[in-house]
């Protein structure tokens, strides 16, 4: 009989971290990088794979945020956003443009500034790109300092 959960490793491994990672990346609270560092120790010669992994979970979470954004812009687009976090968020999109989701990562803002800019309407390849960046360098830095890169 296949065992599944053993298979993809669910309680941890690429797979695990990439779930955790997406779901730290969304208005969901929680920490990946925690995660990664775990993974990191447990297997140090998989640094590359493990940080490209949670890259990916992370980028496609900032992504769904982008996503929400996007629909909810477009379904309801005479009403402004929720919460002052959401407001500052657009309002700093709006300025700085795409690049400022290079900051996407930071947590308590990340959010709310994927969330803005598909609100405010960035494009889906730059945001892609800007928020990729962002999480991979700050995935990159953490392994680096942990000694795994290199």
């Amino acid at each position: 009989m296949l065992d599944l959960p053993s298979i993809l490793n669910l309680s941890g491994g690429p797979v695990g971290l990439f779930i955790g990672s997406f779901l730290a990346s969304t208005l969901l609270p929680g920490g990946s990088e925690a995660m990664l560092v775990w993974e990191l120790q447990q297997h140090p010669d998989q640094a590359i794979l493990l940080c490209s992994v949670a890259t990916l979970g992370n980028t496609l979470g900032g992504l769904s945020s982008w996503l929400i954004g996007w629909w909810l812009g477009r379904r309801y687009p005479g009403r402004g956003l929720s919460n002052e976090r959401q407001r500052l968020a657009l309002k700093r999109v709006t300025h700085y443009g795409s690049p400022i989701l290079l900051l996407s990562w930071l947590p308590v803002i990340g959010d709310p500034l994927c969330l803005a800019a598909g609100w405010s309407g960035v494009r889906l390849l730059p945001a892609t790109l800007f928020i990729g960046l962002g999480k991979a360098l700050r995935y990159g830095a953490l392994a680096g300092a942990m000694g795994s890169l290199g």
